[in-house]
């Protein structure tokens, strides 16, 4: 890779790690090709990505970044899981660690806030973004359907009445 390249990557990186919400970390030594395709796959299902890079350009890349503090984590064969959602790369990443024994979560990073192995795993228990605002909207419409049931109650209810009263006229 010469000069030109690696500088291409230096800032692909440093791309990545503005401005995704969530960055993990993990090792994978003795992943096969079959397994990291799987991993990517699931990636991309959840609108994430997944990228191998020299440890020594990610630390390049970091510098001066708001993750900058999460570098000591680059050291062995590391790659890196990262989504603009803050939660959907973690969650993959939890998903995958959980049938994968070679796949080790080392920790990560949500914007200046650098997580270790628990935090990584707390992040990925959270709603993603798209729950929330399913959540938010469900708040939202449920009272509105109340009062729009309150509302035709009653005019449900005369009509009742009325056909009851008509009922006993007729008989």
């Amino acid at each position: 890779m010469d000069r030109a390249q690696k500088e291409k990557v230096v800032e692909e990186l440093g791309q990545i790690f503005e401005s995704s919400g969530v960055v993990v970390v993990a090792h994978y030594t003795g992943l096969t090709v079959a397994e990291m395709q799987e991993l990517r796959a699931r990636a991309r299902e959840a609108e994430c990505s997944v990228r191998v890079a020299k440890n020594r350009l990610a630390k390049i890349a970091l510098q001066g970044k708001p993750c900058e503090g999460m570098s000591h984590l680059l050291e062995g064969m590391t790659v890196l899981t990262y989504s603009e959602d803050p939660v959907a790369a973690a969650k993959v990443s939890e998903d995958f660690a959980k049938g994968n024994s070679k796949f080790e979560i080392l920790g990560g990073a949500m914007g200046e806030n650098i997580l270790d192995r628990a935090g990584v795993e707390a992040v990925s228990k959270m709603p993603s973004r798209e729950e929330l605002i399913a959540s938010i909207v469900g708040c939202i419409v449920a009272p509105a359907a109340n009062i729009a049931g309150a509302i035709g109650a009653p005019a449900s209810n005369i009509a009742g009445i009325l056909s009851t009263i008509e009922d006993k006229a007729a008989a």
